[in-house]
């Protein structure tokens, strides 16, 4: 066996030892606090999302539209020198003790540089906490719930903003456009009567209750006015029957969950009643069209920021999602792109990711061309602006499971027609 000789520091001179010493030193200082190259400045984004849970569908796709931005702007070179990373916070089924779990866990993170949803939690109460830390925050639902906290004193919350604008259209325009589409021979109205449904959730219940003003002021008769617990329904029966022993017009559930809402399909075509339908939100999800399948045709929804289709950029986006995914995107696929490539842009003009204050003030004032319309914030809500110019409400009719935008007239693909099964 060759023996090595152990060779002892001090038969070196004692000048080299220390020479040597300094030396390492310098070098650990170099590489401990000189990054070596661009790719170590590396932001965060924390994307706070329902991963598990009855709205599960909803947290991958917010996932998807925001990986989809990271990686078209990490591919043309970044920002300022700083790519981007997303890490995620599971919401589950959005109660405050897994909502307020999964920020501390991405806040805790000190590379993260701003925080964006769809929805976190019904009542928004998450955006308290963004403010605590002058976290930027990003959000696309709850305008109620929204304007309720930011609107008592808005120039505490500076760096919180809703790319969604007021919901007062939900509650307002259908009725409306209903009298619109009979005048003109769309559709046939018989008794204006209509069977209102929510669920005991905050978004459901604030557009559920507007409608059951907004109704009766277009001369209709509210004839059923049910609500069930949020979460998970299984069986809607007990409400169809209800519904079926005086058969209205119009049929409105705003209970928002797609599997929810599909369930409340299938039992209704067990025997339907000759009445439209109108489904808050869910058939917006690509998930109700596998859940239903035929019988989704005839129904109708609408959504406040959702991509407009006849537009270039909405067109744009829905190919590169579904080049990416093999799938379309909902809305929230679409809201999470550009909420990423919003803070981008604040970035760029900030220059430094811990300015979070100073990005947070360089979003509201921002003015910027999507593919839900044009995005600029009213400074007295944090809300986008509503309006034909700004963020339109849209309306939809699913029929042979395509998506037909039936409103308003200027992105219109198509008229909107009688369900199939109103004879």
């Amino acid at each position: 066996m060759k023996t090595v000789k152990k060779i002892s520091t001090r038969s070196f001179p004692v000048g080299w030892q220390a020479a040597a010493l300094f030396l390492l030193a310098a070098v650990f200082v170099v590489f401990c606090i000189v990054p070596s190259s661009a790719a170590d400045k590396v932001v965060k984004i924390g994307v706070l999302a329902p991963m598990t849970g009855g709205s599960a569908a909803d947290g991958e796709e917010m996932v998807r539209g925001a990986q989809l931005a990271v990686d078209e702007i990490n591919n043309a070179g970044g920002v300022n020198g700083y790519k981007f990373k997303i890490v995620k916070g599971d919401t589950k089924d959005q109660v405050p003790d897994a909502v307020t779990s999964a920020f501390k866990k991405i806040t805790s993170d000190p590379a993260v540089g701003c925080m964006i949803t769809g929805y976190a939690s019904p009542t928004n109460f998450e955006i308290n906490l963004m403010a605590e830390i002058n976290m930027p925050y990003l959000i696309s639902a709850n305008s109620a719930q929204t304007v309720g906290i930011i609107g008592k004193a808005p120039e505490k919350y500076p760096t919180v903003w809703s790319l969604t604008p007021s919901y007062e259209a939900y509650e307002t325009e259908l009725p409306r456009l209903l009298e619109i589409w009979a005048k003109e021979g769309k559709i046939k109205l018989t008794n204006r009567k209509v069977a209102i449904v929510t669920s005991d959730n905050p978004y459901s219940k604030t557009i559920s209750e507007g409608l059951k003003k907004s109704f009766p002021a277009h001369g209709w008769t509210v004839t059923v006015d049910e609500m069930v617990p949020f979460g998970e329904v299984h069986d809607w029966r007990a409400i169809i029957s209800k519904i079926r022993k005086d058969p209205p017009d119009m049929i409105v559930n705003t209970d928002y969950q797609p599997g929810n809402e599909a369930t409340f399909v299938d039992q209704f075509m067990e025997d339907p009643t000759p009445s439209q339908m109108f489904l808050q939100y869910g058939p917006s999800v690509p998930e109700f069209i596998e859940l239903t399948q035929d019988m989704s045709t005839g129904i109708m929804y609408n959504l406040l920021g959702g991509p407009i289709m006849a537009s270039k950029e909405g067109r744009d986006f829905a190919q590169r999602f579904k080049s990416e995914y093999g799938i379309e995107s909902g809305p929230y696929g679409h809201m999470l792109y550009w909420e990423v490539m919003i803070y981008a842009d604040a970035l760029k003009m900030v220059g430094d990711p811990a300015k979070k204050l100073e990005i947070g003030q360089a979003i509201g004032k921002m003015n910027k061309k999507i593919s839900s319309g044009t995005v600029a914030f009213d400074p007295k809500t944090h809300l986008a602006v509503q309006g034909d110019d700004y963020i339109p409400i849209q309306f939809f009719q699913i029929w042979e499971g395509k998506r037909t935008q039936i409103w308003p007239p200027q992105y219109a693909t198509g008229d909107v027609k009688s369900a199939p099964w109103v004879k």
